[in-house]
């Protein structure tokens, strides 16, 4: 009997131990931040007349932050309830773990992802690793980028001041926006469109082909024959772009190759 009573108290007090630990691990001091970066000295947001919907019970509960109640739903009220207001301070507003009723409210307030947002520490940490995988894949493909492919992907940033740029300068400043924009540079990388809109530019550059001034058609320099009309509210190296992918279009691209390497 005595061996039993002692497993019993042992159980209990394992049990009372395990149930700390869990609670110790589920409560947390937690941060809430005001989004879009705002941060004015102080800004309050409605501790009443908020609704959550409940969707176990099926059915909208009326949410409010008091001094003295131990819980953020009004159904739940016992006896009078003092409000309390909710202020962040420079866009900040700190909730220690031993004000469940506060968190409670943040977590279910329908303002959560609309005004302010909770600040997760570990969820940030994945988010700047996604960013810096990101930018180092940027950089290693911008490192091994053939200058042709290169030329395309800055003529998007730049615009015609890349005829007129070294290699040099080509090369940092391809380095420079893989850094900065790693999606768009990646995705500019391996849009082929990119690079056909770019060859078309240099045909019209070096006096291959000539844009009409009205920009509807593309002809050869050398004897103003037609390549192709600009099909209307199309920008104009970008239907040259799709040009060339089509059965006409491969010919006349190769032609064009072999003019710009002569």
């Amino acid at each position: 009997m005595r061996v039993i009573f002692t497993l019993i108290i042992l159980y209990y007090i394992m049990k009372k131990i395990v149930k700390k630990e869990t609670q110790d691990r589920v409560l947390k001091d937690k941060v809430f931040v005001l989004r879009n970066n705002l941060s004015p000295l102080t800004y309050t947001i409605k501790s009443r007349g908020v609704y959550h919907f409940d969707e176990e019970k099926g059915f909208e509960r009326e949410l409010k932050y008091t001094q003295n109640q131990q819980t953020p739903f009004v159904d739940e009220f016992k006896g009078d309830a003092r409000l309390a207001h909710i202020t962040f301070e420079d866009g900040v507003l700190k909730v220690p773990k031993e004000k469940q009723t506060l968190q409670k409210f943040m977590d279910l307030s329908p303002d959560k992802g609309k005004v302010y947002e909770e600040f997760d520490t570990v969820q940030i940490a994945v988010d700047e690793l996604q960013d810096l995988e990101l930018e180092v894949e940027a950089l290693t493909a911008a490192k091994g980028l053939d200058i042709e492919i290169a030329e395309a992907v800055m003529r998007v940033e730049l615009g015609s001041e890349v005829s007129s740029m070294s290699s040099k300068e080509l090369k940092r400043d391809l380095l420079l926006f893989a850094k900065h924009n790693p999606s768009l540079f990646l995705e500019l990388v391996s849009d082929d469109n990119v690079q056909l809109r770019n060859f078309g530019i240099k045909a019209t550059e070096s006096s291959i082909l000539k844009l009409s001034e009205d920009q509807r058609n593309f002809t050869w320099a050398s004897n103003g024959r037609k390549v192709m009309t600009v099909p209307f509210d199309e920008h104009p190296y970008s239907a040259l772009a799709a040009f060339f992918k089509t059965d006409e279009g491969m010919e006349i691209y190769s032609n064009i190759e072999k003019r710009l390497k002569d």
